[in-house]
Parts: C-alpha cells; sequence; structure tokens
C-alpha cells in the first residue's frame, strides 16, 4: 500500500479502472454509477473530455434509441437498478438526446409504483417485501430528487421532493440504534425476517458499508435540495450528527466492516466504507454545510485509506483492496445478519463499488487541494 500520501490518485485509479474493465457494459448495476459518478467527477475537475466520453459509452451500450434499458426489469422493483438514473441525466442535460430522458422517464415510473411500507417506505427490492435497507437510498434518494428539479413544477416537483426527504428520514429513523449512535443495515416493517427484531424491526448490526451509502446518497441529496426546502434543516442535522459518531469510531483513520463491534475477533478495517464515509464528509464541508474540524479529520482519513488500502503494481497500475465484495439480508442461501455472517463474506481487490467511492473521495480532495 502507498506508504507516502500522493495527491494525483484520481485520475491515475480511474485511467487505471478504464484500462483494466473497458466499457462497463456488462450487465444494468449500480456498482457501474458509482465508477460514472467518480468519472463525472474528474470531468468536471479536469476538463478532460475522456471521463465523460467513457460513461456516455458504457451507457449507449444499454440504452435503446426508444429509452429502453437493457438488463432492466422493471416489476422487480429493485432500488439498485434507479442508481444509473444519475447518469442517464447527466447524458440527457449534456447532449440533449431523448433516449436519456425516455430511459429516466422508466426510473421514475418505478419509484410512483414501489411497494411501500405502511409507513410508506420503498421496498429494497420486490423480492425483500416490507424491508428498507439503508443501501437503497443511496441508489434511489439522489435520482428522484434530480429528476424532480429537472423535469417536475409545481405540486408534482414538491410530492416528489418531500417524498425523497421522508425516505432518507424514516429509513434513519427506523435504523437508528440509540444504544450506539449508528445505523443498522436494514429494517423490517412486517417484523417477519429471521434476522428482523421481533420489537424493532431491525437487523442485528451496523454494517459499514450500508451507513457508507447512506451517508454520500444524504449528502448528494443535500447538494441537490433548496436549501429552503421544509426537509433541510432535518436532513443536515442527521447527517452532522451521523458524521460525529462516525469520525469518532475510527480505526487508524478509517471504518471497520461491522461498525457496532469494534473489538470483535476478526474485524477488520474496510476499504468501501471508508471512501464512501470520507467522500460525504469532504463533500459536506466543502459544500458548507458541516464543520470545517469534520472535513480536517475527512482529509486525514483520506490518506490513511491510502496507507491501509491503495496498491501499486510494478508497472504503476493502482489498486483498492479490503474491499468486502457484496453484503446482504436475506434471500437464498439465507443471510442472516450475524455478526458472523458479515465476516464470512469474500474480500478483496479491484471491486468497482470500492473503486468507484475512492474516485470521488479522491476528486473532493483535488477540489480541496487543487488539480494536480
Amino acid at each position: 500500500m502507498l506508504e507516502t500520501y500522493r495527491k494525483d490518485t484520481a485520475r491515475r485509479m480511474a485511467d487505471c479502472t478504464m484500462q483494466r474493465e473497458g466499457l462497463l457494459n456488462r450487465r444494468w448495476s449500480y456498482d457501474y454509477c458509482v465508477v460514472w459518478r467518480g468519472m463525472e467527477q474528474l470531468w468536471r475537475i479536469t476538463g478532460d473530455r475522456k471521463y465523460f466520453d467513457y460513461i456516455r459509452d458504457g451507457m449507449d451500450t444499454f440504452i435503446g434509441e426508444d429509452g429502453s434499458i437493457r438488463d432492466y426489469t422493471f416489476d422487480s422493483f429493485n432500488l439498485d437498478y434507479v442508481c444509473d438514473g444519475r447518469q442517464l441525466l447527466l447524458l440527457y442535460k449534456e447532449t440533449g438526446a431523448e433516449k436519456y430522458r425516455l430511459a429516466a422517464d422508466t426510473l421514475r415510473e418505478q419509484l410512483r409504483l414501489q411497494p411501500r411500507t405502511p409507513e410508506g417506505g420503498f421496498w429494497h427490492k420486490q423480492c425483500y417485501p416490507q424491508q428498507m435497507w439503508l443501501d437503497g437510498l443511496h441508489m434511489s434518494a439522489p435520482f428522484y430528487v434530480e429528476y424532480a428539479l429537472t423535469f417536475e413544477r409545481g405540486v408534482q416537483q414538491a410530492e416528489s421532493l418531500r417524498d425523497a426527504a421522508y425516505q432518507l428520514m424514516l429509513v434513519y429513523e427506523k435504523t437508528y440504534d440509540p444504544l450506539t449512535g449508528l445505523n443498522r443495515h436494514a429494517w423490517d416493517a412486517s417484523r417477519s425476517q429471521a434476522w428482523a427484531d421481533p420489537v424493532t424491526g431491525q437487523c442485528e448490526h451496523a454494517w459499514g458499508r450500508a451507513m457508507g451509502w447512506y451517508m454520500l446518497g444524504l449528502i448528494d441529496v443535500l447538494e441537490l435540495l433548496p436549501r429552503e426546502h421544509e426537509s433541510f434543516a432535518a436532513l443536515q442535522d442527521i447527517f452532522c450528527k451521523t458524521a460525529e459518531k462516525l469520525l469518532s469510531i475510527r480505526v487508524d483513520g478509517v471504518w471497520q466492516q461491522v461498525l457496532d463491534r469494534p473489538r470483535a475477533a476478526g474485524n477488520y478495517k474496510e476499504s468501501s466504507v471508508s471512501c464512501l464515509v470520507t467522500c460525504a464528509i469532504l463533500k459536506a464541508v466543502r459544500l458548507g454545510l458541516a464543520p470545517k474540524w469534520m472535513g480536517e479529520a475527512a482529509q486525514e482519513s483520506f490518506r490513511a485509506i491510502q496507507r491501509e488500502f491503495v496498491g501499486q503494481l510494478r508497472d504503476g497500475r493502482m489498486f483498492l483492496g479490503k474491499c468486502c465484495h457484496v453484503s446482504g439480508l436475506g434471500g437464498n442461501p439465507y443471510r442472516d445478519g450475524s455478526y458472523d455472517y458479515y465476516m464470512s463474506e469474500p474480500v478483496g481487490a479491484y471491486d468497482l463499488k470500492g473503486t468507484g467511492a475512492y474516485i470521488q473521495a479522491a476528486c473532493e480532495m483535488l477540489r480541496l487541494e487543487g488539480e494536480d
């Protein structure tokens, strides 16, 4: 891993990813969005068109001229499928091509019909009934808000913005653990899942990346949401309260796989949560939505990320290591949400979710320090 701090790694990690992966075109997947969001930020900072073209060329393998989306299944009501909508909106705004708007309309229609808990919270997927996962708010809420601000007006826009904010506040409320000050991975409104507490409906643990997803989704919404909006102050308060707690539980400047079991045997420092949370806090400070000391702490965490997780091969290619490939709840085989379960999932390098989050965090560092 990098022994000394490197300022130039946003470009280098992005370029290595492009070289290694080629176009991201194998499946309609939320992890592509994480990388593409990093490329978008890098394009905006540097003006280098190749990063924009990388997004467009990959997205064009999915989007038909009629706005159809390859590998997308509407009636699975999968919030993960909504994540790439941010890039559809980017491409529509930059090119004016109607196919991108039509595809975005499809994702907006999914949200309109998305199954909900009795409290009005989006199900994470059709196959996970009555469940809200922290992950799903990163996947859906920023697109929901940006679409509303781009295409909707009047009462319709107001209702969409109110609902998007409500989703973020509801999942926070339902997953919050007052004993730790952290948010658990998911909540089952029906209390029917084996992983759900029979009283609270919460799963057992605060999974690191789930909280990272939530924090980045929350600050992305706050960046878009008008500051005079009725829910803006409440959402900002949630962000700052959670960021302060997360900063207090770092280990060597970064975060662990399971946040509420810091001293448990086998728990390990994990790269994706570290990149997501660091990016979110740096962005919040840049936007003036979190105090300066948090930004200084997040800069320390970024340097720690390089020491802990960023590797360089002999030919100069960079990679991010120590990333949990996937974690979830329920399904077949059944994932019970136990500590042992989170420890059992494979960990490795080159994962797009972690890599994309790293590029985004590195872009926030570039904004602070100036492009190299």
